[in-house]
């Protein structure tokens, strides 16, 4: 079988505080296939972003990589020096960042910023480039691309700005896209647009997606598969379809089990009782073992595996069968 396209190992990123050291990521190992789109799930603070930003080496400091390595195309990113990583980033791993207010250069123009992405990576004259971000901007359904193109950010809607940082992403052709809470303070109507947008974009350039979210809605409409991410460790990773039908980690159960249902309409909704673990201070076994129903002796003392329980369907828990 070929290699994956991106592959995800044993990664850990810290961050120094005057209270000790904050293992954001502590572990974490996934792959990701070309054409694939793959959800990495979880509340806030479980180490979604970091994962994402580790990814793609830009770990704000004092933030440090400190171990594992990440494989796109079978070479490892964290040994190539700066600007052979600046030729990776953006032109074969691209972002769509969280907030695209804050992304994007205040003081250029949404047609600069796509023309010089361009420039950057593929090279070719100013006029192209340009051209080739008017066409990207209708390629993501930007009303009059033309003249949006001469706009500024803060001229845009946040709809518009989403859309303009999807066609900033997808410029250069990347394999990979990540999408970091990609409808996070859109209104519900333009998030379903923006998800429409993504499905349609992803199938047709036939892109792998690490889609970052905690909305397992947007999960079950737009991923192949699932990981689960808890205090800085991934616990579930699975088919969608199988994770929806027969979650096998408690923390998944309370995840789905949060969800409104229509069978239970008038009744108060369900929560995980407890609180994350605060990351400087990790203990020896399960970091859910605090909150969680099920917990026995050993989850205080041995941290579990992830291991295999049916086909594609793996997880962190010796309990739950």
């Amino acid at each position: 079988m070929p290699p994956p396209l991106l592959a995800v190992e044993r990664l850990q990123t810290h961050f120094p505080t005057s209270r000790g050291v904050l293992r954001a990521v502590d572990g974490v190992s996934f792959t990701l296939e070309r054409g694939e789109v793959l959800g990495l799930v979880g509340e806030s603070g479980c180490g979604k972003s970091v994962t994402s930003l580790s990814i793609m080496r830009l770990v704000p400091p004092p933030g440090r990589i400190a171990a594992g390595r990440v494989l796109f195309e079978g070479e490892d990113l964290f040994a190539k020096d700066d600007e052979a990583m600046r030729r990776v980033r953006g032109a074969r791993i691209a972002m769509v960042f969280q907030e695209p207010m804050t992304s994007l250069n205040p003081v250029f123009s949404i047609g600069d910023q796509i023309a010089g992405a361009v420039l950057a990576h593929a090279g070719g004259g100013r006029r192209a480039a340009w051209e080739h971000g008017v066409a990207m901007l209708d390629q993501v359904q930007m009303p009059s691309p033309r003249q949006r193109a001469r706009d500024f950010p803060h001229q845009l809607s946040g709809g518009l700005r989403q859309r303009a940082m999807i066609a900033l992403a997808l410029a250069s052709g990347p394999a990979v896209l990540i999408a970091d809470e990609p409808t996070t303070a859109l209104d519900v109507t333009i998030q379903a647009q923006i998800l429409d947008l993504l499905r349609r974009l992803q199938a047709e350039r036939g892109m792998a997606v690490l889609l970052i979210t905690h909305d397992l809605g947007v999960v079950a409409e737009l991923c192949h598969r699932v990981a689960v991410i808890y205090a800085g460790r991934i616990v579930e990773i699975a088919p969608v379809r199988s994770l929806f039908a027969r979650p096998l980690h408690p923390y998944t159960r309370g995840l789905l089990q949060c969800l409104p249902h229509p069978s239970r309409f008038g009744q108060p909704l369900t929560t995980i009782e407890g609180v994350p673990p605060d990351l400087r201070q990790v203990t020896a076994g399960c970091r859910f073992a605090p909150r969680c129903v099920h917990v026995i002796a050993s989850c205080r003392t041995t941290e579990p595996a992830l291991e295999e329980r049916e086909p594609g369907h793996f997880v962190a828990c010796p309990v739950l069968r």
